[in-house]
């Protein structure tokens, strides 16, 4: 029994003898029981004890003047009971400035009244962990609805990428059968053409051969008195191909040879050579002799056309349709193609933007699109375009980079870095220019919150 008590006796007094030492740490507590001589925690110098914190620095790493600014390097622990301890440059200690909450950096000699501040610190700081581990359990719970919600989105863009297919499938099996179509048609209407052509030659060369010149000079000479004139030629003929008109009083005097009036001698000369190529001219009542399949208004050519014509038109209507689809699908495949983080949890940011005014700048982020900043001239400028995913290689989705923004002057394209930080809503925080063209955002939201946050006790970015 009584050795147990000389035991605790001894104890007691290195430990009271080491508290004397001020600015150590508690791990570091057994290389300052006092003695009759101290060793330098470098093991580089044997001295007295009594030269800790003389104010004078014998070791070289400092570790004699852990309560004393004597020397350089030397490092003062504030303990800080009931908030964080922390160490603080040996320069600090009875510097005038109370650097430790608990006001040891100050010895009792010093001018500056310093007061102990460590119990509301830490119960600030308590409250601060609390209210995040709050936000971060919230956060988590938003980011799990958020990814289900997000799992649906994608499974119905997926059906309808499916459903868009299939629509395109069948506009183009349309198309094809509609330039079949228009293909038989543009076919027909050109074979008609040209039996109609070859009926109207039949039909005019017959007649030439049957008719003389004499007889066809009496045909036109309406009113007997021996000549024709402008008025007859453009009563009795019309213009091949383009039978629906009459003949103009310029097209008459040419194919009388310059002349209003001929009579049978200059006729033969000159309007009757016309007539017989057949290439020109023809006598209107001459249309009776064409067959009358081809003949009658055209109505089979004219029924023809506007039959290709109507394929024409209906495959305009398929064409834009297909367009329309193609440009849909491939929006679609687009969007799909992205990388929206493990659990796709970011899809809903997707066609979001979120808008920010710093000074007399409005800047608008659109994830997965473009970074923009808008002046009080309302001139838009881009700071960048969805490059990738740039965050550490525990978590590559806490980082965005945005990339290719508008050249500045004399300088390289903007871009920008959003990090992403976890809170209970979706908003943009903040804004800054850390270095020329180059921004960085902070954009809170749900799906930025982790699980391994909770397990850390405090996110380092809240």
């Amino acid at each position: 029994m009584h050795c147990h008590i000389v035991i605790t006796v001894v104890f007691w007094s290195i430990c009271v003898d080491s508290q004397k030492i001020r600015g150590i740490s508690l791990s570091y507590k057994r290389f300052y029981r006092e003695r009759q001589s101290f060793l330098c925690i470098d093991g580089s110098k044997l001295m007295s004890f009594d030269h800790v914190n003389d104010d004078y620095c014998d070791c070289s790493d400092g570790s004699d003047e852990p309560g004393t600014a004597a020397c350089p390097n030397g490092r003062f622990y504030c303990t800080n009971l009931g908030y964080r301890p922390h160490y603080i440059p040996s320069s600090r200690v009875n510097d005038g400035i109370c650097d430790c909450c608990d006001a040891s950096d100050e010895d009792n000699n010093s001018h500056t009244p310093c007061r102990n501040t460590c119990r509301n610190l830490g119960q600030r700081e308590r409250a601060d962990v609390q209210s995040q581990m709050r936000t971060l359990d919230e956060g988590l719970r938003l980011k799990q609805q958020i990814i289900q919600e997000s799992v649906l989105i994608w499974q119905e863009k997926q059906a309808q990428l499916l459903d868009l297919q299939r629509v395109a499938d069948d506009l183009q099996t349309q198309l094809d059968n509609l330039r079949q179509q228009e293909a038989k048609k543009n076919e027909e209407v050109e074979k008609l053409r040209e039996a109609e052509l070859e009926a109207r030659e039949t039909a005019e060369n017959n007649q030439n051969r049957t008719k003389s010149p004499l007889n066809i000079f009496q045909e036109l000479d309406s009113n007997r008195d021996g000549s024709i004139t402008l008025d007859e030629v453009q009563a009795k003929l019309i213009p091949i191909p383009d039978e629906g008109r009459g003949l103009s009083e310029d097209e008459a005097v040419v194919l009388l040879g310059g002349a209003h009036q001929v009579d049978l001698s200059r006729f033969e000369e000159t309007l009757w050579t016309s007539l017989k190529m057949g290439d020109r001219v023809m006598i209107k009542e001459r249309l009776r002799g064409v067959p009358s399949s081809v003949a009658e208004d055209d109505t089979y050519i004219k029924a023809a056309m506007s039959a290709a014509e109507k394929v024409a038109a209906d495959m305009k209507k398929v064409e834009d349709s297909y367009e329309t689809v193609y440009m849909e699908i491939r929006d679609l495949r687009e969007k799909l193609a992205t990388d929206y983080g493990e659990h796709r949890e970011f899809l809903l940011l997707h066609n979001q933007c979120f808008q920010l005014k710093v000074n007399e700048y409005i800047y608008e982020l659109c994830p997965f699109n473009q970074v923009t900043q808008t002046g009080t001239s309302g001139a838009e400028m881009s700071l960048g375009k969805w490059g990738s995913w740039t965050g550490t290689p525990e978590n590559r989705y806490c980082q965005m980079k945005y990339e290719g923004g508008e050249p500045c002057w004399q300088g390289p394209s903007r871009n920008t870095v959003v990090r992403l930080i976890c809170g209970t809503e979706t908003a943009l925080r903040s804004v800054k220019e850390p270095s020329k063209c180059q921004y960085v955002m902070e954009l809170q939201t749900p799906v930025a919150c982790q699980q391994a946050q909770r397990k850390q006790g405090v996110h380092s970015e809240l």
